[in-house]
């Protein structure tokens, strides 16, 4: 059977996407679990100081974004991140093990979306966060977003752009109520910054980071948005501010109906025992409502960007590829595995522990796009080494904090990124070899 064509499977459409398209795609998969889920665990490690995180991870956001804005205005492309690793890499090892890097933290987001998907659903009917029924929701979501993505993109497109509205629409409403309530009122005081040290908060940023990575997904569609060499650019700068203000506010809004104990009490689902003061039932199953329909969403749109990235990558021969007897397409074959793995890490590990090891295959992805751009294309490109450095040196600095507290609340998290590296990178080394 001749699998030379079998695989060509990802279909682009030039000009499918208005730039507002492209903005609901970024912040849909943005506002899945970031705020949701990693509110607390900021809050655990930032103290009282943690809505400031959410903005200072949206200035590293920024000065990370540009290497990517750079690449996408010279050269956008249905191969997003694995084109511009292959652009400043070649076809070696660094671009291959790079980019399942990037594609293994979006696997690992999947399986946290679905957990928190768990988590706040359970909290309508008394039962514990800890208990399996989490764990089965989190795998039902998961098995209803492949349904979705197979049935076809169309769908897939119009119902993100939906959720996208009515997600963002719920949370400024939660923020609003919530800050209301509240009297508005967020004082810093000498105890609150005397209380957070500052790897603790540095260590914050490196999660809070996680909540902003899916302004990455829009670099995989430069090839479908109209103008791609000014829109993508636009689209991520876009997605990034609108995720800043929504981020702050329901983070204000948290700080301002919740103690810190009582928030990291309830760290997984923050979000809903915040509605309990301040709204009451109808406040809880509203957030809930929310917490669900951005849950749903942010899979979906998720597995959609995650299997077409592994499918590009299986095109440019950079990743093994096998049909195990499955009909269909590449990007069919992709979608399986995607969901496979996601469900994997939804039943074996906990929230902390999966945005833990997100966070950590995330943020060296992007030290070594910034070193790529830096070291071979920033001339190519014009792009201002200074913050290029810039980029690399914040990266480093929250990374370094980010290792250094989990060195002392849990090795196995380490243990656990460096074995699936190694694995990585030693496996695309003998893949590569095999096939050159």
């Amino acid at each position: 059977m001749d699998h030379s064509n079998h695989g060509r499977s990802v279909n682009y459409k030039k000009n499918s996407l208005t730039l507002v398209g492209a903005v609901s795609m970024g912040t849909g998969v943005m506002i899945g679990a970031g705020i949701l889920a990693l509110t607390g665990q900021i809050a655990e490690l930032a103290g009282s100081l943690f809505p400031i995180v959410f903005i200072a991870a949206a200035i590293v956001t920024a000065f990370s974004a540009y290497s990517y804005v750079k690449m996408s205005n010279a050269y956008p492309s249905a191969g997003g991140i694995g084109m511009f690793l292959e652009k400043a890499y070649g076809r070696g090892v660094m671009t291959a093990a790079s980019a399942l890097l990037m594609y293994f933290s979006m696997v690992i987001n999947e399986s946290l979306v679905a957990r928190t998907f768990g988590t706040y659903s359970v909290q309508l009917f008394d039962i514990e966060p800890s208990s399996w029924v989490v764990t089965a929701l989190g795998v039902a979501v998961l098995v209803f977003a492949f349904l979705i993505n197979i049935s076809g993109n169309r769908m897939i497109g119009f119902f993100s752009l939906l959720m996208a509205f009515i997600k963002i629409g719920g949370i400024l409403l939660f923020a609003a109520g919530g800050l209301w309530l509240a009297d508005f009122q967020f004082e810093i005081t000498e105890t609150a910054v005397k209380e957070t040290s500052i790897t603790g908060f540095l260590a914050a940023m490196a999660l809070a980071i996680l909540a902003y990575k899916g302004f990455t997904t829009i670099t995989n569609s430069g090839s479908e948005i109209v103008e791609p060499h000014r829109n993508v650019g636009r689209a991520i700068v876009i997605s990034i501010a609108i995720c800043v203000v929504i981020y702050s506010l329901v983070a204000l809004a948290v700080a301002g109906n919740l103690s810190i104990s009582e928030i990291i009490a309830a760290k997984d689902y923050a979000l809903a025992q915040a509605a309990r003061p301040a709204l009451g039932d109808y406040g809880l199953w509203f957030t809930v409502g929310i917490a669900i329909v951005a849950t749903i969403s942010g899979v979906i749109a998720s597995v959609f960007a995650v299997s077409r990235m592994l499918a590009m990558l299986t095109d440019m021969k950079l990743v093994p590829h096998s049909h195990f007897g499955m009909p269909g397409d590449i990007q069919k074959h992709t979608l399986v595995y995607t969901v496979t793995a996601a469900i994997f890490l939804t039943i074996f590990f906990d929230l902390s522990r999966i945005a833990s090891l997100g966070a950590i295959f995330y943020i060296t992805m992007d030290i070594a796009v910034h070193w790529g751009v830096f070291r071979y294309l920033r001339k190519d490109i014009n792009a201002s080494s200074f913050i290029l450095i810039l980029a690399i040196i914040f990266d480093i600095v929250v990374l370094g904090a980010f290792l250094m507290v989990k060195a002392q609340t849990d090795m196995m998290v380490i243990y656990a990124a460096a074995i699936g590296m190694t694995f990585i990178f030693i496996g695309e080394r003998i893949f590569l070899r095999l096939n050159s």
